[in-house]
C-alpha cells in the first residue's frame, strides 16, 4: 500500500488517556513516537492518578502534550478535555495499556486521504493474551485477531466491531456526534462509534497494526470491572441504545415505534421496556394514550414520546394522532399483543429500507387481524391513513394498494453474520468439509474474505482430506496479513505433508510475531 510521506499530511491528534499505568504507558509511547507518519500531536491525559509527567517530558518529543489532573473524573471526560484543544484534521486514539505498530497511523491517514466519502477508518489488531507478573510486566502468551470484519451499519448498532485503538475519523464529525458522554463508565468507544456511523461510512484496513492486551483472569480494564455489576452494565448498554444525535442523518434511518396499548397498565409498562430492551437500531416510542393515564407513567426511557389523546379516542384514532407527530423515516404499527424479541423490529426495518421496498408493508409477526404489526416508510403510511381515515390498518393499506407481508430471508440484516452462524454449526457437527465450503462461499458473497479464507483453511484442514486447498488459502491468508494463527495453519500443514524444515522456518517467523521482533 502507497503511504503518505512521513512529513507531509494532514495533521492527527492522538488522544492518550491514563490512569495509574506508568510501566505500561511508557511502552504505549514509545510506540507513537516511533511512527512512520510524523505528523501528529499527542495529548497525554492523566486523569488523577499517580504522577507520568516526568515520563512524558522523558521522550523529550513536543508532539507530547501532557494534562495532568489531580481529580479522577473518567474516560469520557479526558477525552473531550483532549479534544478541546485538538487540531488535527483527524483524531485517533491510544489507551495507556496498548500498542501501535510504526505504521498505524500512516495506514489510517492513507485510506481516509484516499477515500473522502468515508469520515472514519480502522484497521485490525491482535489481542494479547497475556499474564500479569506480580512485579506488573507482562508474560505474553498468544497474539490473536479476534475482530476483523467490514464495516456493517446495522451491526455496529448491535455489536462495536470498531474497536477504538484501531478508529481514526475527521474531527469535524464530532460538531454533528456531539462529544464523549461522560455519564458512561463503560461502552464509551462504542457509544461513539455508532453516533459515528449515522455521519458516514467507515473503511476497513485489512492490516494489523497495533495490539491491545487481554490479561488472564481479574483485570483492571473498565470494560471487566463494569461487567461484573450485570445491572449497572445493562443500563449502561440501554443508554447507549436510546442515544440519538441531532438530526439530519444522512446515513442511519429512524424508526418511530406507535405502541397502541389499549390502556396503561402492568402489560403495556412492560411492553414499553421491552421495545426499549429488544431494539438496537435508532428509534423513538410513542405513546398515545389519554392525559390521565400518561401522567401516571412512570418511565425513565429518554426516547419515550407521550401523546395525548381524547379519553374515548379508538384505535384509529390514536394511530392516527401519533403518526402526525411522527419523525422517523419508517414507522412501526405495534398493537399490544405484540412480545419484542431479538430482530424483532430489524428484520421488517431492514426489508423497508431495500430499494423496490415501496408499497410494501413488513410484517413484525404473523400478519393477522385488522391490526397486523408492521413497519412500513411514513410516507406510505401517511398516503394511506388519509386516503381511508378513522378504519382499521388493514383497511386503509389495503385501499393504498401496500401489501402486507413477512420479510423474505434475504431481505433480513446480517446476512454474514447468519452465513457465519450456519457455518459454526456445521462445525461443531464435524462437517469440516462443508463449512470450509460454506466459509469460502461466505467470503465471496459478503466480503470480509481474508477472515473468510483463513476460516475456510483451518475447517479444510480439520477435515482432513483437502489438504492442497488448504494449503493454497492458508498461503493466500499469510501472503496478505501473516498473523500468528494463519502461519501456524500453514507449519502443521506442511509438517502433514512430510516437509518438516519448511514448516520450521514458518515456525519460527511466528515466533518472531510473538515475541514482538515483527
Amino acid at each position: 500500500m502507497a503511504e503518505p510521506s512521513p512529513r507531509a499530511g494532514p495533521l492527527v491528534s492522538v488522544l492518550v488517556p491514563t490512569f495509574n499505568r506508568r510501566r505500561v504507558l511508557a511502552e504505549a509511547l514509545a510506540s507513537l513516537v516511533r511512527q512512520t507518519y510524523a505528523n501528529f500531536e499527542a495529548f497525554v491525559v492523566n486523569d488523577g492518578g499517580e504522577p507520568v509527567a516526568d515520563l512524558v517530558a522523558a521522550f523529550n518529543d513536543p508532539r507530547l502534550i501532557m494534562i495532568d489532573r489531580r481529580e479522577n473524573r473518567g474516560k469520557a471526560h479526558c477525552l473531550n478535555e483532549a479534544l478541546g484543544r485538538a487540531r488535527g484534521k483527524y483524531v485517533a486514539y491510544l489507551d495507556d495499556d496498548d500498542l501501535f505498530y510504526p505504521h498505524h497511523l500512516a495506514s489510517l491517514v492513507h485510506a481516509l486521504e484516499t477515500r473522502p466519502e468515508c469520515g472514519a477508518a480502522y484497521t485490525d489488531l491482535y489481542k494479547v493474551h497475556c499474564r500479569v507478573r506480580p512485579d506488573g510486566q507482562r508474560q505474553v502468551l498468544g497474539k490473536v485477531v479476534t475482530v476483523s470484519r467490514d464495516f456493517d451499519r446495522f451491526f455496529i448498532c448491535y455489536f462495536n466491531h470498531v474497536l477504538h485503538v484501531s478508529l481514526m475519523h475527521r474531527r469535524d464529525l464530532l460538531e454533528k456526534t456531539g462529544l464523549y458522554n461522560e455519564n458512561l463508565r463503560v461502552l464509551i468507544d462504542w457509544d461513539m462509534t455508532r453516533r459515528l456511523a449515522h455521519f458516514t461510512d467507515f473503511t476497513h484496513v485489512t492490516d494489523v497494526t497495533g495490539e491491545f492486551y487481554g490479561p488472564v483472569g481479574e483485570s483492571d480494564r473498565i470494560s471487566y470491572l463494569m461487567r461484573l455489576d450485570k445491572m449497572k452494565y445493562l443500563t449502561q448498554l440501554m443508554t447507549i441504545r436510546a442515544t440519538r444525535p441531532p438530526k439530519p442523518w444522512p446515513k442511519m434511518p429512524d424508526l418511530s415505534i406507535i405502541l397502541l396499548a389499549d390502556r396503561l397498565d402492568k402489560t403495556s409498562a412492560g411492553r414499553l421496556r421491552d421495545i426499549w430492551l429488544w431494539t438496537f437500531m435508532p428509534n423513538q416510542v410513542y405513546l398515545p394514550l389519554p392525559a390521565a393515564q400518561l401522567a401516571r407513567l412512570a418511565s425513565d426511557m429518554p426516547h419515550l414520546v407521550r401523546v395525548p389523546v381524547p379519553d374515548n379516542a379508538g384505535r384509529a384514532a390514536r394511530l392516527d394522532e401519533a403518526l402526525r407527530r411522527v419523525e422517523g423515516d419508517y414507522v412501526a404499527v405495534v398493537p399490544p399483543d405484540v412480545q419484542p424479541a431479538s430482530m424483532w423490529a430489524e428484520d421488517p426495518l431492514h426489508a423497508a429500507g431495500l430499494p423496490k421496498s415501496g408499497g410494501i408493508a413488513f410484517a413484525l409477526a404473523k400478519p393477522e387481524g385488522d391490526w397486523p404489526a408492521v413497519v412500513v416508510g411514513r410516507g406510505d403510511l401517511l398516503r394511506a391513513r388519509a386516503a381511508r381515515p378513522g378504519v382499521t390498518l388493514r383497511e386503509s393499506l389495503a385501499a393504498a394498494g401496500i401489501a402486507v407481508r413477512e420479510p423474505t430471508d434475504d431481505e433480513r440484516p446480517l446476512g454474514f453474520d447468519r452465513s457465519l452462524q450456519h457455518a459454526q454449526a456445521l462445525e461443531k457437527e464435524g462437517a469440516w468439509a462443508r463449512a470450509g465450503w460454506l466459509y469460502d462461499r461466505i467470503g465471496a458473497h459478503f466480503g470480509n474474505r481474508r477472515w473468510m479464507k483463513e476460516r475456510a483453511a483451518w475447517a479444510l484442514y480439520r477435515a482432513g482430506s483437502q489438504d492442497g486447498r488448504a494449503t493454497e488459502m492458508a498461503r493466500e491468508a499469510a501472503a496478505d496479513r501473516p498473523t500468528v494463527s494463519v502461519l501456524l495453519l500453514e507449519a502443521k500443514l506442511l509438517r502433514r505433508a512430510g516437509r518438516d524444515t519448511d514448516a520450521a522456518a514458518i515456525l519460527e517467523h511466528a515466533k518472531e510475531i510473538l515475541s514482538g521482533k515483527v
